[in-house]
């Protein structure tokens, strides 16, 4: 049957014709051993097996890159890229060999999908937009403006910065959480421990006793009967309770809820502010400086502000700025960004150099907050030793209470 298809050859000339092939991956096929790479290629309905099959797969590592996405392999596709490609190494020879270097999954099949519409005559920005699990708004803005401007490179290189300053913080902040994590992982399983293994021990020694016993001890009997007796109560209790958080937590209300309760919390919200202001600063800055337009930068911000009263103070500031006004206009009155941010501004707006000031603050503010971080954890760390110090030693106390009344009463007694 006779396909039309729109193609380049490899002097980038666009061919319009058909071409008698059983299916359009034969098509495909033959085009591309005369030197042209397909773009696009117009299928009959009813279409052969094998033509659908590539289309199926080429879906399912979409559906399954944007379940697995993640911002590491980004970031480190893209700072291998950029040192390829100012090396002159052309694109499509450049992402095959980062292809050849992935372990098989999701991600190693948005790189061959990528390689793919690069053969066949698509621009890399174009490529992306298949996976914005791995690749948002921000960066294929930056690689389109490279493209466009003929900087594809040092775009490369500026969004490999960023991703590996995001990369960078996200692990800051995991990392800081592993201790805390860990201890509380630990004190749970001694707590369970001594409730339905150690306490049921006692149990009998209690009833000997032939004296009520002691408020706490008593709580905790009652506790370990329930867990013990009544495990899938308490079992199907955590689930629903874990279910229903995670439920909410995803919803936009409790999205809204969560992310106003974080910037309101004592001393703790200003490191939040600080966070997410870094973030800002720095998608902002960079798109600033690859000379994206101002109200699509704020937009692209906007996307990647991951807060949602950061992503409506970025709201009014394009429409204000739309109306002629300045960005450090709007950021005067907010207590999202610190004042003395809101002047670097305006002094970059002054001197033209927007770009260059709002990276600099973004690495000052992610120098500070790993630096609070850091203390952060120190502090954090005793306190939750000695809060679950506390609750183990409560629970141990509640054991033995019962005895000592008995030894006091039985020395009592013998005086």
């Amino acid at each position: 049957m006779k396909l039309a298809y729109r193609a380049y050859d490899r002097s980038g000339r666009l061919v319009n014709d058909s071409i008698d092939a059983e299916s359009a991956a034969q098509a495909t096929e033959l085009l591309r051993r005369q030197g042209l790479f397909v773009s696009e290629i117009a299928e009959p309905r009813g279409a052969t097996a094998g033509g659908s099959g590539g289309s199926s797969r080429h879906a399912f590592a979409r559906r399954a890159g944007g379940r697995s996405g993640r911002l590491r392999d980004m970031s480190s596709f893209v700072r291998q890229l950029s040192i390829l490609v100012s090396t002159g190494t052309p694109m499509v020879d450049a992402i095959a060999s980062l292809e050849a270097q992935i372990g098989p999954g999701p991600w190693k099949s948005a790189v061959a999908d990528i390689r793919l519409k690069l053969e066949q005559g698509s621009s890399l920005s174009a490529a992306l937009e298949h996976h914005p699990s791995y690749f948002d708004a921000v960066a294929r803005s930056l690689i389109a403006a490279g493209e466009s401007g003929g900087q594809l490179d040092a775009m490369l290189r500026r969004l490999a910065t960023l991703t590996r300053q995001q990369s960078k913080t996200r692990a800051m902040i995991l990392g800081a959480m592993v201790y805390p994590t860990l201890l509380i992982s630990v004190a749970g399983a001694v707590l369970l421990t001594m409730l339905l293994f150690v306490l049921p021990r006692f149990e009998g020694l209690f009833q000997n006793l032939g004296s009520p016993l002691p408020p706490t001890t008593q709580l905790l009997m009652d506790l370990s009967h329930l867990l013990r007796n009544d495990w899938y109560f308490a079992l199907g209790l955590v689930v629903a309770v874990i279910a229903g958080a995670r439920s909410w937590l995803g919803s936009e209300r409790g999205r809204a809820a969560s992310g106003t309760v974080l910037l309101k919390l004592p001393k703790f919200g200003k490191i939040v502010r600080s966070f997410l202001t870094a973030r800002v600063l720095r998608v902002l800055g960079v798109l600033v400086e690859a000379k994206v337009p101002l109200l699509e930068a704020l937009t692209l911000t906007r996307q990647a502000a991951g807060h949602r009263a950061y992503a409506e103070l970025l709201e009014r500031v394009e429409q204000r700025v739309t109306k002629g006004e300045s960005v450090s206009a709007t950021l005067d009155n907010t207590p999202l960004i610190d004042r003395n941010i809101v002047e670097a501004i305006r002094s970059g707006e002054r001197s033209g150099a927007m770009g260059a000031v709002l990276l600099s603050l973004s690495d000052f503010l992610d120098e500070d907050n790993e630096v609070i971080l850091k203390s952060l954890s120190s502090v954090i760390e005793p306190l939750i030793l000695i809060v679950l110090g506390v609750v183990i030693g409560f629970v141990a106390v509640s054991m033995f209470l019962p005895l000592f009344d008995l030894a006091s009463t039985t020395g009592g007694g013998a005086a």
